[in-house]
């Protein structure tokens, strides 16, 4: 079967690695009765990572006639005749509007429908977040018949329990390995070293044994001759304490100049991020930047927080719309929504935040239901908060609310099942 690349303005890209078949269509029927079969529909729904009803509809509500594909034979069917070329353009159209990301252009996302019943598509290469527009006819037939869900948190966490034992396994293996590679080394040493010694005389080896035993008893003498003794006396005791005191001085000199480099790295650290995002780089390119940092994933997440939101006051929910694809981008790696959340505690929670703290909840609320940050860990992120050293921070009370709001949602959901 032909291929061809995934949207059209990739089309002349000969390393391209996304792509699809090319369009097969056949008239059926007469008279009134004509329709147009997409004999290869399902293969190139499946290649775009959609279902192959959506491209269905979507050429239905396009051509103004009706569609229909069958679950059980994968036949898709439009009314009337249409030419491949028509059709081909309109699934062009499809790919710009419900496959390619918005940000970087790449095929590879998934269709998100969040708790507002808004379809979104989430880029799996740069985390950019697409806003499909709603006034299209096909968003209210995905909302009606969504995509497969995504794996829960506990399925996750089993593939992701399940992947840390298979990794202990291969380790045990290696080490397994390495011993057995060890012990073949050895022995075959050993076989030299006693070919070595049956080909030398005893004559040779005798007096060699003298000299180290003679060595020996000589160090034995000398070791015999030596008293060690310990100076009580009161003057001797007050130097060694003064010696004890100095030292301990020293590392407490140490200890803060440590401390006060640290406390300057997070600054440089923020500078480094607010100039690079001055440059307008793409997400991609962002998340690419925060990878190649060497510092720590907390520190690098609370200089991209300080780097976007530094100065704001009121109005900080909005600040976070505009700039959700920066955060986004940051929240790809595993615990890296735990970072997110970790920065936010510690932003709203500085003395002169109060006013902007009062947003938190709305802010996680906007976070949530875009999908950037999943209800789990901000259960688990308060839950920490209460029960650790900053649990007297005002944080805690403002974010309540919305915790509050998230276990009564998932109470309800139980209910129902």
């Amino acid at each position: 079967m032909a291929l061809q690349n995934i949207g059209a303005s990739n089309r002349n890209d000969a390393f391209y690695r996304y792509k699809m078949p090319k369009m097969v269509t056949k008239i059926e029927g007469k008279g009134n009765g004509i329709k147009t079969n997409i004999v290869n529909n399902v293969e190139i729904a499946k290649a775009l990572g959609r279902p192959a009803s959506y491209t269905t509809k979507y050429f239905g509500c396009e051509l103004g006639a009706q569609s229909k594909f069958d679950e059980k034979t994968g036949t898709s069917l439009v009314n009337g005749a249409h030419s491949t070329s028509k059709l081909a353009g309109l699934l062009e159209v499809f790919i710009k509007k419900y496959v390619q990301c918005y940000g970087c252009g790449n095929p590879e996302t998934e269709i998100v429908i969040t708790k507002a019943q808004m379809v979104n598509l989430k880029c799996a290469a740069c985390g950019f977040i697409s806003e499909v527009d709603m006034r299209d006819k096909l968003t209210t037939f995905i909302l009606k018949n969504p995509p497969e869900a995504k794996k829960g948190g506990k399925d996750k966490k089993a593939m992701r329990r399940a992947e840390k034992e298979r990794l202990k396994e291969g380790e045990a293996a290696d080490e397994a390995q390495k011993k057995l590679k060890k012990k073949a080394h050895s022995n075959g040493n050993e076989g030299s070293s006693k070919a070595s010694r049956n080909h030398t005389s005893d004559e040779d080896i005798s007096p060699k044994r003298d000299d180290e035993s003679a060595d020996e008893v000589d160090d034995d003498d000398e070791d015999d001759g030596i008293q060690w003794q310990t100076d009580t006396s009161r003057e001797a005791a007050e130097k060694r304490m003064k010696e004890q005191l100095s030292a301990a001085t020293a590392e407490m000199v140490m200890v803060s100049l440590k401390e006060e480099e640290e406390k300057k790295l997070p600054k440089k650290l923020v500078q480094v991020m607010k100039e690079y995002l001055k440059k307008g780089s793409t997400i991609s390119e962002l998340k690419a930047f925060i990878s190649s940092l060497p510092d720590p994933p907390q520190d690098v997440m609370d200089a991209l927080l300080n780097a976007l939101f530094d100065g704001v006051s009121k109005g900080f929910t909005e600040e976070v719309t505009k700039n959700k694809k920066y955060l986004a981008a940051a929240t790809q790696e595993d615990g890296s929504q735990m970072h997110l959340l970790n920065s936010i505690g510690s932003f709203f929670g500085k003395k002169g935040n109060d006013e902007v703290g009062k947003e938190v909840a709305l802010v996680l609320k906007e976070l949530y239901d875009e999908d950037i940050v999943e209800e789990e860990f901000v259960l688990e992120w308060y839950q920490k908060g209460l029960n650790g050293a900053d649990k007297t921070s005002p944080v805690w009370k403002n974010v309540k609310p919305f915790v509050v709001w998230l276990q009564s949602a998932e109470s309800e959901t139980e209910g129902e099942d």
